[in-house]
């Protein structure tokens, strides 16, 4: 029979190895889900700009990371407009209100299309994605959306491709050079139109607050883009 002072040991060593091993464990899965929150991140960014998986052939995390050291560039801009450094940054860039993400796809020096994050409310949640714009700096490349807690079927439409392909091609500047962003509709947009798109049906609020909210970070935006359009 083992005194207390032993028990007591025996139980404080056991506890302190086993505090350890878990301690090891919650850091190496921690580093594993911020790299794979990173690579979710430049997938959308990648899949807005117009990047697309072979038939049949998922990226790996080793793809995606090659894909966007090659192509992309991730700069950070002011509120006037201004490329301010060429560092690599996130949507956490600074508290700063002033300083924007913005990432150019570049191919052999030659500019394909800018891709910047957006978000805003939906229904139930905040939506968080990427909006991408072609290099005439007034028509939409494409759209991703990567996190929302809005309802399957619903709202939570905004993240299948049917939804997403409706932005392709659309205008977000008016005739007049006015910004005016992207109607999501209720029911069916005009076909003929330039500045419109589907909504989902049974989700209007969620559609209104993605077309709000599109044009609200597009305004932050707008100095840096009028600049792409003028030169």
């Amino acid at each position: 029979m083992h005194s207390n002072k032993y028990t007591i040991l025996f139980t404080a060593t056991l506890t302190i190895i086993l505090g350890s091993f878990v301690s090891i464990a919650s850091g190496s899965l921690k580093t594993l889900q911020d790299l794979n929150i990173e690579n979710d991140s430049k997938k959308k960014i990648l899949v807005c700009l117009g990047y697309k998986e072979g038939e049949g052939i998922m990226w790996t995390s080793d793809d995606i990371q090659e894909l966007f050291r090659k192509n992309i560039k991730s700069l950070s801009i002011d509120n006037k407009g201004n490329i301010i450094d060429n560092n690599q940054i996130n949507e956490n860039l600074s508290s700063d209100v002033n300083l924007f993400p913005l990432y150019i796809d570049q191919v052999d020096g030659i500019t394909k299309g800018y891709a910047i994050p957006i978000s805003g409310k939906g229904l139930w949640s905040t939506l968080y994605g990427y909006f991408a714009v072609e290099p005439d700096g007034m028509t939409s490349k494409g759209i991703t959306f990567y996190a929302h807690k809005e309802t399957p079927g619903l709202g939570g439409e905004v993240d299948k491709p049917w939804f997403q392909k409706n932005f392709i091609g659309k205008k977000f500047i008016s005739k007049n050079g006015e910004l005016v962003g992207i109607e999501v509709v209720k029911g069916k947009a005009d076909p003929k139109s330039l500045y419109q798109v589907d909504g989902i049906s049974g989700a209007t609020v969620t559609s209104k607050g993605v077309e709000k909210f599109l044009l609200n970070d597009l305004k932050k935006y707008e100095p840096f883009f009028n600049k792409i359009r003028d030169a």
